[in-house]
């Protein structure tokens, strides 16, 4: 998920409401830029391997393009929420479709790998502006109960949806255009969008500034999360214990310690600490971390797996991945109805332990397995588990938050999965690296070496993934405490924060 939530305005803040047909043209708008900011996380996963051998990407350096923009994505999603409200949210949507539209061009017509990781990190700056200011758009747009439910329905289906959507477009546009184009394409949706904002959506009035932007504290924290990820990225050329990688982490964490420091003392906090205090919130957004680490390599991965050794085609390898977001939408509309029955924690576990047999499963691989048999059941085992796991993830991380409080309780949940998917995509990219290497250099004279030093390096990286979900299982078991009665009182907020 990529949304997040600002306090709801009261009618006198908003300058114009649009009238008749205009609010669902200004939705269709919003839900356009919404699909864009989700679809672009994984667009690239199949062009990948081209971008690679086009810019002469180092093997150690490959995950940055998916790692610069999630990675800053996520750490500035609470700074732009926070300017968006301070701002005004049309005007920051309408930067941010700007921005977008540029950065897009800039990675798209990159010349080397610099370029490339450039414009992916400016497309997920502004990506942190756009998505709190069209959700916040939404909230102002709506405000009939009836009409309210339907919109952030038609909202949840694009961020649903966005993904698989992302993994079929980016085949298809590298088969029969380019890898370029799954950059180029945002250019001209954005300036469609960008049109669309101007004739339909809302002017709003922005909320009555008490503050400021906790600059120190938005710095600080993009800083650490940077420097920790590049040092796990730099592990794969230098070493864990090189003296630069050994740095980068030792900075990073003591970047993240100080931002922490800078949160307790601020007068306007960009994170109030006691939003993951509580202790099943705190869970919650620990699960939200450690989950999309091991999906995120698991998704590099098996793209490489695809496409290089099963040779399938960009579009066909784009499809392959279909199962899984099916398999999401079953099983989280399953979760949903057994959600006020039982309660979170037996969800989560549940969803967690399908997520590693799963893994174990697809850890078995070897050269001449076929998808059907080797892959195919192991993503649809772990699309059930993450259906159950993100539907009460995402709503115990969101339970008993006060109003003032969903907008950044929100934006914590999305960034813990961003930041998550980042550290997930270096650290796994990382040792599969060495692993490759060192099984080549200790097996060379067998037939297809590098082949088989490949898929040894992803069932490595796979039993990895299993075993961040069996700490995420420990973590649910010991701070998940939510009993189902629990979750009917008072949560119609945070229900529509969730989506």
């Amino acid at each position: 998920m990529t949304d997040i939530g600002t306090a709801e305005l009261a009618p006198s803040q908003t300058s114009t409401r649009p009238k008749g047909p205009a609010r669902w043209w200004a939705l269709g708008v919003l839900a356009l830029a919404q699909l864009m900011v989700v679809l672009d996380a994984t667009i690239v996963t199949i062009s990948l391997p081209f971008a690679q051998r086009d810019l002469h990407i180092s093997d150690g350096d490959k995950q940055w393009m998916l790692t610069a923009y999630t990675l800053i994505f996520g750490g500035l999603l609470l700074l732009g929420g926070r300017l968006a409200d301070y701002l005004g949210r049309r005007r920051m949507f309408l930067v941010g479709l700007v921005g977008f539209a540029g950065a897009s061009a800039l990675a798209g017509l990159a010349q080397n790998a610099a370029e490339l990781f450039a414009g992916r990190a400016l497309q997920g700056a502004f990506a942190a502006v756009l998505a709190p200011a069209a959700l916040s758009l939404v909230s102002i747009t709506f405000t009939e109960a009836r009409e309210r439910a339907r919109a952030f329905g038609v909202f949840a289906g694009v961020s649903a949806g966005g993904a698989a959507i992302g993994l079929i477009a980016g085949g298809a546009l590298t088969e029969y255009a380019d890898w370029r184009w799954c950059l180029l394409v945002n250019t001209p949706v954005a300036l469609l969008a960008l049109i669309g904002a101007l004739v339909f959506v809302i002017k709003d009035v922005p909320v009555p500034r008490t503050g400021g932007y906790d600059v120190p504290g938005a710095v600080t924290v993009t800083l650490g999360l940077i420097s920790v990820v590049y040092g796990f990225s730099r592990a794969a050329e230098d070493g864990w214990l090189a003296a630069t990688t050994l740095g980068l982490l030792i900075a990073g964490v003591a970047l993240l310690v100080a931002f922490v420091a800078i949160e307790r003392r601020s007068p306007n906090p960009l994170l109030p600490l006691h939003i993951p205090g509580e202790i099943n919130r705190g869970g919650s957004y620990l699960v939200a971390l450690l989950v999309p680490i091991a999906m995120f390599a698991m998704f590099i991965n098996l793209s490489y797996y695809l496409q290089v050794t099963l040779g399938y085609s960009s579009l066909k390898a784009g499809v392959a991945f279909l199962p899984f977001p099916i398999g999401i939408v079953i099983s989280a509309g399953v979760a949903s109805a057994l959600l006020p029955r039982i309660g979170p924690r037996p969800l989560m576990i549940a969803g967690g332990v399908l997520g590693i047999v799963g893994l174990l499963y697809l850890a078995q691989l070897s050269y001449g397995d076929s998808f059907a048999t080797s892959v195919l059941p192991a993503i649809a085992l772990i699309a059930l588990g993450m259906g159950a796991t993100f539907v009460s993830m995402q709503t115990t991380a969101l339970h008993q938050v006060e109003a003032e409080d969903s907008g950044v309780a929100s934006a914590l949940l999305n960034a813990a999965q961003q930041v998550g998917g980042a550290i997930g995509t270096a650290l796994l990219t990382t040792i599969s690296v060495q692993v490759a290497k060192r099984y080549a250099e200790n097996n060379p004279t067998i037939d297809h070496v590098v082949a088989r030093a490949a898929i040894h390096s992803y069932n490595v990286a796979f039993y990895i993934g299993a075993a961040f979900f069996l700490v995420s299982i420990v973590i649910v078991a010991l701070m998940i405490r939510d009993k189902p009665e629990n979750l009917l009182e008072g949560d119609e907020h945070a229900a529509v924060m969730a989506v």
